[in-house]
């Protein structure tokens, strides 16, 4: 069990860490149009990864509420986008082509900005792999162990191209490669840790399990939404990040229902 739970963990930090070692393969600035594609592919995968790993095993564990089973998976998704929306306003940080950064005035440079919007959008994905391992410890939800590692693997594919798109441009914005390959792999090692600290409070998260998967659900979404998807669709070749989302969201789909 202790090796599953490794795994869960550490699946989706493997994706972040290889993502960035792209900076030593791959040299200059990453073109627009591939930026928005890999942005449009993570995209998918969240949507899909909130929808059917997250959203429908909360209803499903809400059932003996009877035609209310979704109040939970409501309550939950608002207290996620909201947890978020406040996170974006008390962290300082700095978006993708973004000129102007967001939060509180800081004196943090500009790279430092870019890894904490990274790492801001990897805490709602830690805690969703989190709450299922410990769905799935515990034999709540119906969460399978398959289950639980095919939301790991989505989320570790989604994370290839975040530490691509983080640790590229710091390297052709003058950090040297080896300095922004840790920059990226930093901005995922919020994901294995939020992931532990949940499975570790695991008794006291059965009682309000629906709730906490739609609340990870509600806060990956919010950067989608906010984020990722105004990121994708900005100026030309928006076209590129639709065909990439549906990409990602069906891969994510039959992942879950393949091995879930």
């Amino acid at each position: 069990m202790q090796l599953e739970i490794l795994q869960g963990l550490t699946i989706p930090f493997l994706g972040t860490t290889l993502g960035a070692a792209c900076v030593f393969f791959m040299r200059g600035a990453m073109r627009p149009h591939v930026q928005k594609g890999l942005t449009g592919f993570a995209s998918g995968i969240m949507v899909a990864a909130s929808i059917w790993s997250l959203l429908m095993p909360a209803i499903e564990e809400s059932q003996e509420l009877g035609p209310y089973a979704s109040l939970p998976a409501i309550a939950g998704f608002w207290f996620g986008t909201l947890f978020l929306l406040a996170l974006d306003h008390i962290i300082p940080h700095l978006h993708m082509n973004a000129e102007d950064p967001e939060g509180p005035r800081s004196s943090l440079s500009k790279n430092a900005m870019m890894v904490l919007a990274v790492t801001l959008h990897n805490i709602p994905e830690g805690m969703a792999v989190g709450v299922v391992l410990a769905g799935w410890l515990t034999d709540s939800a119906g969460v399978s162990l398959s289950a639980a590692l095919a939301l790991s693997i989505g989320i570790a594919i989604q994370n290839f191209p975040e530490g691509a798109i983080i640790s590229m441009p710091l390297a052709a914005g003058g950090a040297s490669r080896g300095k922004a390959f840790m920059s990226g792999v930093l901005s995922g090692v919020v994901e294995p840790i939020g992931g532990a600290l949940t499975i570790l409070a695991a008794s006291f998260v059965v009682p309000v399990l629906p709730y906490l998967l739609a609340f990870a659900a509600g806060a990956m979404m919010y950067v989608v939404v906010e984020e990722l998807i105004p990121e994708m669709s900005a100026g030309e070749h928006s076209n590129v990040g639709v065909i990439t989302f549906t990409a990602g969201f069906t891969l994510m789909m039959a992942l879950d229902t393949i091995l879930g």
